[in-house]
């Protein structure tokens, strides 16, 4: 069985997510961490916004995913929309792209081109979600309802970005999402973040382990086949609003 190990919501925390991959026993070949049995690092979508490094973190996991190809991607919704913002299309900058957008806009403008070079092909070389067989999981953002799994078309593109949303809205603008994984019955893992737990949080078998790094709490990765979790604290000020459960 292949050897993964699943990373949350990292949201520009550089730090924090290269702590993580020393506590994950990874070791540096040129700036890049390579683990000694060869475990497969898959990142769980929205890896920029809000936080304090999101142009470096761009860097990083396109190093990791498209030029050395040692690792996974999945984009999330804040990806999601930061891919629109490079194409042109025009999107709010608010919810956290306003973060990212200001790095890019500071750098000069050859930089702002490589970014937005490495950014477009990140996430067009990237699948919506993952299914890996040889992990048996499934690696989707927001998570997947069971019967959209092996689908890729709008209906399964809304629901891995954003959750099982009504439609309507909560006071503060979040959208009001069903909580799916309570009515999962696969017998694959699927591993999933997009809205920020205080601890990972296992449902059947789903295991949300967004655990709101940039809002103050923790960066987690879930290990497969070993089904282990490995966290390291945040460095961000503590927003506790921010945890729904």
């Amino acid at each position: 069985m292949k050897q993964v190990d699943i990373i949350g919501d990292v949201h520009g925390c550089l730090h924090e997510l290269k702590e993580l991959f020393t506590q994950l026993e990874y070791h540096w070949e040129d700036g890049i961490p390579v683990h000694p049995d060869g475990r497969l690092p898959i990142f769980l979508g929205d890896i920029t916004d809000r936080g304090p490094a999101s142009i470096k973190t761009i860097h990083f996991v396109y190093r990791m995913v498209v030029e050395k190809k040692v690792a996974e991607y999945v984009p999330g919704n804040h990806c999601d929309k930061l891919y629109r913002f490079f194409l042109g299309n025009p999107v709010k900058e608010k919810h956290g792209l306003e973060t990212t957008a200001a790095e890019w806009r500071a750098l000069p403008k050859e930089e702002q081109v490589q970014v937005r070079e490495q950014f477009l092909k990140l996430v067009e070389a990237s699948s919506l979600y993952l299914v890996l067989p040889e992990a048996d999981a499934i690696i989707a953002h927001a998570g997947i309802n069971e019967k959209l799994i092996g689908n890729y078309g709008k209906q399964a593109k809304t629901f891995v970005l954003y959750g099982d949303i009504t439609g309507e809205t909560l006071p503060d603008g979040r959208p009001v999402r069903r909580d799916w994984a309570q009515h999962y019955t696969g017998d694959r893992w699927i591993v999933y973040g997009h809205t920020p737990v205080l601890e990972p949080r296992f449902v059947n078998k789903t295991v949300n382990i967004d655990t709101g790094c940039v809002f103050g709490n923790k960066l987690t990765a879930f290990r497969l086949p070993e089904e282990e979790i490995v966290s390291v604290p945040s460095e961000q000020a503590f927003i506790e609003e921010k945890f729904r459960w």
